[in-house]
């Protein structure tokens, strides 16, 4: 949500912002702007649109200058406007500002500010550089040091002043900023991924905490006016891991990364004799695992279905109640936690800021807290000190999907690694680190069945409504499959457990309403087919996905996309994939733009 990427160095800066921009595109945005300060001046530009519609309009301009600021804005205040776009100046053009997050106090700041301040926009963040602008006496960093305690909300910014050419200055408070120090200069910014064509070594800020960053270095303080040390980080990942590899839309690539980046999730994880998983950033002794009591996992969206799914992992195998929350709801509803009571943080991005709050909540309330995030250095990670990281690589479609299924994996090995300290027999978890272990090859079937699944996702390109259907742990794929087609379709689609459709939701079946069912071999198998045959005497055109070699739910099928054939808690990560492909092949036939669908950002750093 919104992304920051500032320069300072020997280079010429535009280039080095445009290219940033470009690669910050995955988060989500609808306007942009770049600005260069050079000799006492500076030069900006914004658009509204995409970094292609900037670059035409920045066109012949002179732009010359080796540091500046750049931004990719996702409207909070204010309409989708030029007016509205970053970056915003103050102080007659000589301070100008980017900011990622929200200033909760805007209006209070800028009654106190006086009618005799111009606004260009409507934004929180104009106010913000108003605010910085006020306390500027020649000094920059001490003007962010005596403004940012007045304002109350969440920020990321990078700042310039015209009468300091030789600085850019950053700070953060709940919305991430990164410093990149490279031979020929340094660089800030709201994640990593712009980077990486630049430097592997990376410095992440903290909440509270201001950097001032020159040619030469940086210097990092907290708002208390005390140093502060950081260790220096190395990206794990390069540039053509965020690249397209030939794929139409980094969605599609990721879909198909999955096999591998499964591996990767799992790998060195695992103990085939001892059938047990051993994650040592859970950080915890034998003893204490054995002391939980309750396991609640706090997510968002993709995430959060990955915690449905585990919630039936941590009940069946390991016997430990385990509840499963939106974390955007978890802090409101005054939980009752205990030292006794494990907390998985759970978040792609690992700034999630819901994700975030619940986990401070949860650690005030005194229970362990634990993360599990593929972005290596993110907040949740730093904060809650211990846990996994799913080794996902860079996910740069809005969508996840790879992701989903590295998250679902990692949260099983836990469960498994719990269950065998408690009361699963060797031999149960040794069938169960085998049945994982061909879980790769099981997803290379699937996708090489990606052809057909195109076929029977372009039939329905002009359906308005869907139904998905699973029980058991075949719900929550049911949820993540609708929810990817909402995502990048715009298609309306619910989910609900199939036992649920004949209270309620089966008034909206009629003839051609397409229903997609996930009725996989297991428990629920024969009341799955039940739950089919009701929508389909109501004239619902049905798509299932099947286990292989099952003829028999031909008859009651009008498309079947066959999945190979698992252990129970495992079929999520091979049916998910089918439902990714329908919602992709449909959003693709329909002209949808993929990677970037509307109103959505990868990265959600705002209640």
């Amino acid at each position: 949500m919104c992304g920051i990427i500032g320069y300072i160095g020997e280079k010429q800066a535009l280039p080095i912002l445009l290219k940033g921009l470009h690669a910050l595109e995955y988060r989500g945005y609808d306007s942009a702007g770049v600005a260069i300060l050079n000799k006492g001046k500076i030069s900006r530009t914004r658009a509204v649109g995409r970094i292609g519609q900037l670059e035409e309009k920045i066109g012949d301009q002179n732009h010359a200058g080796t540091m500046g600021i750049g931004h990719t804005r996702w409207a909070t205040h204010g309409g989708v406007t030029e007016a509205n776009a970053h970056p915003h100046f103050a102080a007659d053009g000589k301070l100008i500002l980017v900011h990622n997050g929200i200033i909760e106090n805007y209006r209070e700041l800028r009654e106190k500010l006086g009618k005799s301040v111009h606004y260009e926009s409507e934004t929180d963040s104009e106010v913000l550089a108003h605010l910085i602008a006020k306390y500027y006496k020649g000094n920059l960093r001490a003007a962010l040091e005596a403004a940012l305690p007045k304002v109350r909300g969440t920020y990321g910014i990078a700042v310039m002043h015209a009468d300091q050419p030789d600085v850019i200055v950053g700070a953060r408070l709940g919305s991430p900023l990164v410093i990149g120090i490279a031979e020929d200069g340094h660089f800030l910014a709201s994640d990593a991924t712009p980077l990486v064509a630049y430097t592997k070594k990376v410095v992440y800020l903290d909440d509270g905490e201001i950097v001032e960053v020159s040619r030469a270095g940086f210097q990092i303080s907290n708002l208390k006016r005390r140093a502060v040390t950081k260790p220096v980080e190395e990206i794990t990942w390069d540039e053509t891991q965020a690249q397209k590899q030939g794929y139409e839309h980094f969605m599609l690539k990721e879909i198909f990364d999955q096999p591998t980046v499964l591996e990767d999730a799992i790998r060195g994880r695992y103990d085939v004799m001892g059938g047990t998983a051993h994650l040592g950033g859970l950080d915890m002794t034998e003893e204490e695992i054995r002391k939980i009591e309750r396991i609640i996992v706090v997510a968002c969206g993709t995430a959060y279905h990955s915690g449905l799914i585990a919630k039936y992992a941590f009940e069946h195998l390991a016997g430990i109640p385990t509840e499963v929350d939106q974390a955007s709801e978890f802090r409101y509803r005054d939980p009752v936690l205990g030292k006794n009571t494990l907390v998985f943080a759970v978040s792609q991005s690992g700034e999630t800021l819901d994700t975030l709050m619940a986990m401070r909540e949860a650690k005030h309330r005194g229970a362990l807290v634990r993360g599990i995030v593929n972005v290596i250095g993110s907040t949740i990670a730093r904060e809650a000190g211990a846990g996994t990281y799913i080794h996902a690589g860079p996910e740069m479609a809005v969508a996840s999907t790879k992701a989903f299924t590295n998250m679902v994996a990692v949260l099983f090995l836990y469960a498994l690694q719990f269950a065998r300290l408690r009361k699963l027999p060797l031999v149960t978890g040794q069938r169960y680190i085998q049945a994982l272990l061909e879980i790769p090859r099981k997803l290379q079937s699937v996708l090489k069945s990606s052809e057909d699944i195109r076929a029977v996702a372009e039939k329905y390109k002009d359906k308005k409504n869907f139904f998905f259907l699973g029980r058991g742990i075949n719900y929550p794929v049911a949820l993540e499959g609708s929810l990817k087609l909402k995502e990048i379709a715009y298609v309306h689609s619910e989910a609900y457990p199939g036992g649920e459709m004949k209270h309620g939701p089966l008034a909206l079946i009629s003839k051609g309403f397409p229903v997609v069912a996930i009725v996989t071999k297991n428990q629920l198998y024969e009341k799955m087919k039940s739950n089919v045959a009701e929508v389909r005497a109501r004239g619902a055109r049905t798509i299932i996905v099947a286990t292989a070699g099952d003829e028999e739910i031909r008859e009651l099928a009008d498309d079947v996309i066959y999945v190979p054939e698992t252990m129970e808690l495992l079929q999520p990560l091979l049916n998910t994939v089918p439902l990714q492909l329908v919602a992709y092949y449909l959003a693709a036939s329909l002209g949808r733009e993929v990677d970037r669908p509307r109103n959505l950002a990868k990265s959600v750093t705002v209640e």
